[in-house]
């Protein structure tokens, strides 16, 4: 089952993307805390949403997603920021479920896009994104300002 969280899971989707973030060998890089959060996702202004796997009452993963927007087809797009599924539950159709989902939420929006990004050495993650129908934007690179670079930026 597949579901949109709610504001008790919170300390759920903190606990995966820690793991995430080990998964991903960056296991000091979570900073959020559950108060983060939940104002990001229940907020007044929420900034994403976020969907949870289930079975029972047993937690299998879950995908964080947000608008973003297109000028060029002048339509907003619907970007994935995580998905995860715990690794006991690998191989069961988990992930393929949540994007899955994800898709037909950014049809039923009328998105023109459906986008994440993948590290260029899950080789694993990016033959299954293929096996799903997604395309490599190779020509295209993200650019990140963080920390005091981003303060310095923004005071010129």
């Amino acid at each position: 089952m597949i579901r949109p969280a709610i504001s008790a899971d919170i300390p759920t989707i903190l606990h995966l993307v820690r793991e995430l973030a080990a998964f991903e060998r960056e296991p000091d890089a979570v900073t959020a805390s559950e108060t983060d959060l939940h104002a990001a996702l229940f907020g007044p202004r929420p900034a994403a949403e976020a969907v949870i796997a289930q079975e029972d009452d047993a937690v299998l993963g879950f995908a964080l997603f947000f608008h973003n927007f297109s000028t060029w087809t002048g339509k907003r797009g619907l970007y994935l920021e995580d998905l995860y599924v715990t690794p006991a539950a690998r191989g069961k159709g988990i992930g393929t479920a949540l994007l899955r989902h994800l898709a037909q939420e950014a049809v039923a929006r009328g998105c023109a896009r459906f986008e994440w990004s993948v590290l260029d050495w899950n080789a694993d993650a990016i033959a299954f994104y293929r096996a799903m129908g997604a395309v490599g934007m190779e020509e295209w690179t993200i650019q990140r300002v963080t920390g005091e670079a981003l303060e310095r930026l923004a005071r010129g």
